[in-house]
């Protein structure tokens, strides 16, 4: 995914006047002949993710298209107060592309680690929040959205999915099969474990790469007895308010397979804290057992 973007911030650069790109000392060396042919549009700024929020805001109030990259943490956590004041609330629009997901950067630490980023973004309204889960889906969902004068965060991740890049549309979920016991929710790159587990199985899988509006329309036709489970990269709970507004007046029984809410003081890959969390296609589909259990005919919740 870091890839495609890349590559598409230097076609943008090259062939569309009004776009500016910023970095922090992270991908400079990728699109480096960008730079130095058009320094006035394309710069690495440092360290300095904040500072880089309010150029943004001030480019795109000159009309311009501000596009920048970073680690994901450093950009939402250490840049949260000028999101919220120079983007948010001036109503400017701005696409800020992060890198490392929650736990992508597993080797360097709490510090680079950001499960709590949907959440934060959330609470902000105006803003948008899209999780492709492959580089095509990257490439659809930027280029339907990087001019539409919102803040619009885009999660990349180095783990995509390998099996399964159905074509995505903005504030759409996609229908990859339909059943009648449950319905689960795959979010982002979490769609090949999810299918995995659910092969066999009579449940409606929805994958969800815009996170931020999201599509209740398309999850409140998929009631199936109110039996829900969240499959998502992120912190569990970031999503249940949209489940249950979706469904309004209806009781529901979520299930997630989330990050646990915590701190994380473990060490370890990317793949042996998934597995430490669970996040697995296993326990997909251990949850889901669970959720549709049946008694004599009968749900069990």
């Amino acid at each position: 995914m870091r890839r495609a973007f890349l590559n598409r911030v230097n076609e943008m650069i090259e062939k569309e006047k009004d776009t500016v790109f910023f970095t922090v000392d992270i991908g400079m060396w990728a699109i480096k002949e960008s730079m130095e042919k058009y320094p006035e549009r394309c710069k690495n700024v440092g360290i300095f993710e904040d500072g880089m929020m309010s150029i943004a805001a001030g480019m795109a109030k000159a009309g311009l298209i501000p596009v920048i990259f970073g680690i994901q943490p450093y950009l939402i956590e250490r840049a949260l107060e000028q999101i919220k004041l120079d983007l948010a609330y001036q109503k400017f629009g701005a696409n800020i592309i992060g890198t490392g997901a929650s736990i992508d950067y597993s080797k360097y630490g709490y510090s680079h680690y950001c499960p709590e980023d949907l959440h934060i973004i959330k609470a902000i309204p105006g803003c948008e929040f899209i999780a492709p889960g492959t580089k095509k889906q990257f490439l659809q969902l930027f280029n339907q959205t990087y001019r539409n004068n919102h803040p619009t965060f885009f999660r990349i991740s180095d783990y995509p999915n390998k099996i399964y890049d159905p074509d995505v549309e903005f504030n759409k979920a996609v229908v990859i099969k339909e059943g009648k016991t449950a319905t689960v929710i795959a979010v982002s790159v979490m769609l090949d474990n999810v299918m995995e587990a659910c092969k066999d199985k009579d449940v409606t899988v929805l994958y969800y790469t815009t996170l931020e509006p999201f599509d209740y329309q398309t999850l409140s036709k998929y009631y199936n007895e109110g039996n829900i489970l969240v499959v998502s990269p992120q912190f569990e709970g970031s999503l249940t308010f949209d489940v249950v507004k979706a469904f309004e007046g209806k009781p529901v029984n979520i299930r997630e397979v989330s990050f646990k809410r915590e701190i994380f003081r473990n060490y370890g890959t990317c793949e042996e804290k998934m597995n430490y969390y669970g996040l697995t296609k296993e326990n997909i589909r251990l949850k889901l057992d669970k959720l549709t259990e049946t008694k004599n005919g009968i749900i069990c919740r």
